[in-house]
């Protein structure tokens, strides 16, 4: 079975930012939001929240499955 698309590799995709801006900004590594990215870490509600900030989306954006 598929592993389901991560949505914040989606967002960022979609509105063509790289993950070393999100880190950047996040405060973060490379390492970690890249990590969130490819759903071997995940973020906490704290950061999930802070992700949708910066990405300007509802943070259920972020946990819904994206159904592609």
């Amino acid at each position: 079975m598929d592993k389901p698309m991560n949505r914040i590799k989606e967002v960022l995709e979609e509105r063509g930012i790289k993950q070393t801006w999100l880190a950047e900004k996040l405060g973060k590594s490379f390492c970690i939001v890249n990590a969130y990215v490819c759903n071997r870490r995940q973020p906490s509600l704290e950061v999930l929240f802070e992700i949708a900030k910066i990405l300007n989306v509802d943070v259920k954006e972020l946990i819904q499955s994206s159904g592609k």
